[in-house]
């Protein structure tokens, strides 16, 4: 596709939102570019300019749903994730926001994975594409940790970062499942707790 206006980006980024929330809500299989482009407000030339057919467009739902997610970890309060203290913060901010939700709804990409990653090999990549951004945001983080000193020489980043993503999702989904907050909380405390056990003696987190 060409390079495109500013005013074709927000163009596609808004059919690309209300296809999102038409996935969320119907599926993948529930949703058809006819209802896309009705939500969005625009004409069927303009859905077949930017997404050429329905697989190109969940392709790029994909892709839109990884980066709202890394975005979503990239709040000042955060920082780079790169402390005991903004991991907690991490944690905290997750149930707030659930809880805000009341727990309607857990991991927007998670979602997507759960209806598509049997689907076929190259969705299944965009996918792991996904996720793999979504781990390296958080590796990123403990690598710096490890090298202040904060976490012993033993720890393995990619072994942590796997864990705390894991106990997100695993959470959300008991949580959206079970409307309450204590399976996400449990979950996510589970994590840090590991997480703290490889902290340096000097430096652990109180």
């Amino acid at each position: 596709m060409a390079e495109l206006t500013a005013k074709g980006r927000a163009t596609r980024a808004r059919i690309l939102a209300e296809a999102a929330g038409l996935v969320l809500k119907h599926g993948v299989a529930g949703t058809q570019i006819e209802d896309v482009r009705k939500a969005a407000g625009v004409s069927g030339s303009q859905m077949t300019h930017y997404f050429r057919d329905k697989r190109t467009l969940i392709k790029d739902v994909i892709a839109w749903q990884a980066d709202r997610m890394v975005r979503l970890h990239q709040v000042p309060e955060l920082g780079e994730l790169d402390s005991f203290a903004a991991w907690q913060r991490w944690a905290d901010l997750i149930v707030q926001r659930q809880a805000a939700r009341d727990f309607q709804g857990g991991c927007d990409f998670g979602s997507l994975a759960g209806q598509l990653v049997e689907s076929d090999a190259e969705t299944r990549s965009d996918l792991a594409a996904g996720y793999e951004r979504w781990l390296e945001l958080f590796r990123s983080g403990l690598e710096m940790m490890r090298a202040r000193g904060e976490l012993r020489e033993d720890a393995d980043p990619d072994v942590l970062a796997q864990s705390l993503l894991a106990a997100l999702q695993g959470g959300l989904l008991l949580s959206q499942t079970l409307r309450r907050a204590d399976p996400l909380r449990n979950s996510l405390d589970a994590a840090l707790t590991y997480l703290g056990s490889f902290a340096d003696p000097g430096r652990r987190p109180a």
